[in-house]
């Protein structure tokens, strides 16, 4: 097939793992007779520093044109000042809002030779294997923002389409897998909580009656994610929760470094990301992790290509990777030998069938 695939490097170790998915892209395509068609565009605080805003026109057009957008990371202290009235993740919600991708999924998996690398206990741990279906365009993020010198508000709101959508997409990939769905929110406490659970019942007694629900309170859930984690199999909720469930999610696994992202619509395009931010510390060292942002390249293999054996080779070649030793910094542990960036891509590539 032939593809065109725009990449948004970003900044911090964004170009370092970008440069790893486009390689493994590219492996596959050579191997199965593919041809994907890459070019780079500008977003965050690199856009910003080049023509003063987080997502150009020219991005824009990129992107749009696309069958496939992947990103790398946006953000860092030199673009921080929570003042600043041009940000960095201000292009990225707006790529959000411009695709209209409304559905983010972050699976969840446990390498077994990574057990020890969680602060988890390993019993805790066995059979982990979940998605987070994180609603990605409404809430308090995009809400309106209101300051004065003494006070300051965020609107969060919802609206029953909105719901209806993310929690059909969360129900679907439920009935696929172990039939399971797990809907947080916080309906104790917030008036828009009470109406996610209103139409999650509705909708989950109309349309999925053989997809068992549970509800659980956010904060419940963040205690359940760390003492019952093997429980959940599909957890779908609003942003900011989604947002802070994910990144809490990430420990399970040992690292940010190794969980990817897919965020949705209802066309084919999508966006795909590493979920781990920008890292600016080690940018440009060659020491990041490249495994988050090769399986978030498998994910658009399999949602927006349409690839799925090409999806699972890839997934499989990071864990035969992992399983033969290879580790960056921050998935090493004593005695094992720690490789670089570039090299972990090289052994992903090497592993790949």
């Amino acid at each position: 097939m032939e593809a065109v695939i725009t990449l948004l490097p970003g900044d911090g170790i964004g170009p370092d793992v970008t440069a790893g998915a486009r390689s493994v892209l590219s492996a596959v395509a050579d191997r199965q007779g593919h041809r994907f068609e890459f070019h780079e565009a500008l977003i965050g605080g690199a856009a910003i520093d080049a023509v003063g805003d987080p997502l150009p026109a020219a991005t824009v057009e990129r992107c749009e044109a696309a069958d496939a957008v992947f990103l790398g990371a946006v953000g860092g202290p030199k673009w921080s000042d929570p003042n600043a009235k041009i940000r960095p993740e201000q292009g990225l919600l707006k790529l959000r809002s411009v695709l209209g991708v409304y559905a983010n999924i972050r699976p969840v998996r446990i390498y077994p030779e990574l057990v020890g690398a969680s602060p988890l206990k390993p019993e805790i741990l066995d059979g982990v294997d979940m998605l987070v279906v994180r609603e990605l365009t409404g809430g308090i993020y995009f809400g309106k923002k209101t300051r004065t010198a003494t006070s300051a508000s965020d609107l969060c709101e919802y609206t029953v389409a909105e719901i209806e959508r993310i929690v059909r997409v969360a129900a679907r990939l439920a009935g696929a897998r172990r039939g399971r769905l797990c809907s947080v929110d916080k309906a104790n406490v917030l008036e828009t909580s009470r109406l996610w659970r209103d139409v999650t019942d509705r909708l989950m007694a109309s349309e999925f009656p053989d997809v068992a629900i549970e509800t659980l309170l956010v904060d419940a859930a963040a205690m359940h994610l760390l003492s019952r984690p093997s429980d959940f199999d599909v957890i779908v909720t609003e942003n900011m929760f989604g947002d802070i469930l994910t990144d809490e999610a990430s420990m399970l696994a040992g690292s940010l470094g190794m969980l990817p992202s897919a965020s949705l619509g209802d066309g084919a395009a999508g966006l795909y990301e590493p979920i781990h931010g920008s890292a600016p510390d080690i940018a440009g060292m060659g020491i990041a992790n490249p495994c988050a942002a090769v399986a978030s390249a498998a994910m658009m293999l399999r949602h927006s290509l349409g690839l799925e054996s090409e999806a699972q080779a890839v997934e499989q070649a990071i864990a035969d990777a992992i399983a033969g030793g290879a580790r960056t910094a921050d998935i090493v542990a004593d005695g094992d030998t720690q490789v670089s960036t570039e090299a972990m891509t090289a052994e992903i590539i090497r592993c790949l069938n």
